[in-house]
């Protein structure tokens, strides 16, 4: 969520099969009675992706969230056709040349990719304690990954963790499936269940005292302790309530986050136009660092 919430504090499920890290329809409008419990609720969870009470859950093996870290075996390199992407890497390096592996991933972050993963998107922070990062869109052409624009991101307060708890202020490390999205827009055309609901409507300041309204437009749920297939919004938590969650990619409000990750409006949108659950896309976050080992 937004700088001030650890997006909604309503846990989904950790995807099944995503790695180690702990990661684990249709437009529905929610109305009446649930609608008006769950903005309650997102208000609530709202002091925690930007700007206060960041959810956290311990980003270590034990998390069964969907995360792609949880299968060792499953490998980047899979042999799979990839959706249509930029024409060549960020770097300008033509498709064909695009790499066996994915830049910046050591042999045990590419591990927990799982082996049918044909999107990745890779969120890497300037260092362990910093709230700057960059994402870039990842897709495997049956060669190689060919890599789309690198688009500027902003992560947790205090950096990242690979042992996150609710209200750390951090960003968990690992890899965790992308099955969900919602938003208070209307779906622009996403191939991802996606929910359309008020009760993603923000407000207040975030940590720098930025204004958080307009952070939820767009939503794409990291499946970090919760329930995949499920609305970003459902709290369910399997992993326990103080092991956070509620952890989104979401708009970026211009300021840090309370655990989430947030990308300018059209890269937002961007991204929700080029997911593709035939694909299984996951996202792959962490500082430098430790996504090099």
């Amino acid at each position: 969520m937004a700088s001030s919430i650890d997006c909604p504090d309503r846990a989904p499920r950790a995807v099944s099969g995503a790695a180690r890290r702990p990661s684990a329809g249709p437009d529905r409008l929610r109305t009446g009675v649930w609608l008006r419990a769950v903005v309650l609720v997102v208000l609530a969870a709202l002091t925690g992706c930007g700007a206060g009470s960041g959810t956290g859950a311990r980003d270590d093996p034990a998390a069964t969230g969907s995360t792609a870290r949880e299968n060792p075996s499953a490998t980047a390199t899979a042999p799979a056709p990839g959706a249509p992407g930029a024409a060549g890497t960020a770097q300008g390096r033509p498709a064909t040349e695009a790499p066996a592996v994915i830049p910046g991933l050591g042999p045990r972050t590419r591990a927990w990719i799982p082996a049918d993963a044909r999107q990745v998107v890779v969120v890497t922070g300037r260092d362990r304690n910093a709230n700057h990062s960059e994402a870039v869109l990842y897709r495997h052409t049956g060669t190689g990954w060919e890599a789309g624009p690198v688009w500027p991101a902003r992560n947790a307060l205090r950096g990242w963790t690979d042992d996150h708890w609710a209200g750390d202020l951090r960003s968990p490390i690992g890899v965790y499936s992308l099955s969900d999205a919602g938003g208070l827009l209307p779906d622009p055309g996403t191939r991802l269940p996606y929910d359309r609901s008020d009760g993603f409507a923000v407000s207040g300041t975030g940590f720098e005292g930025e204004p958080l309204e307009g952070s939820f437009e767009y939503v794409v749920a990291i499946d970090y302790n919760r329930e995949p297939g499920t609305s970003p919004l459902d709290l369910t938590r399997p992993l326990g309530a103080d092991r956070g969650g509620g952890i989104w990619l979401h708009v970026d409000h211009d300021g840090p986050t309370q655990g989430c990750v947030g990308l300018k409006k059209q890269h937002m949108r961007d991204l929700l136009l080029a997911l593709d659950p035939a694909l299984h896309p996951v996202v792959v976050m962490g500082d430098a660092a430790s996504l090099r080992e």
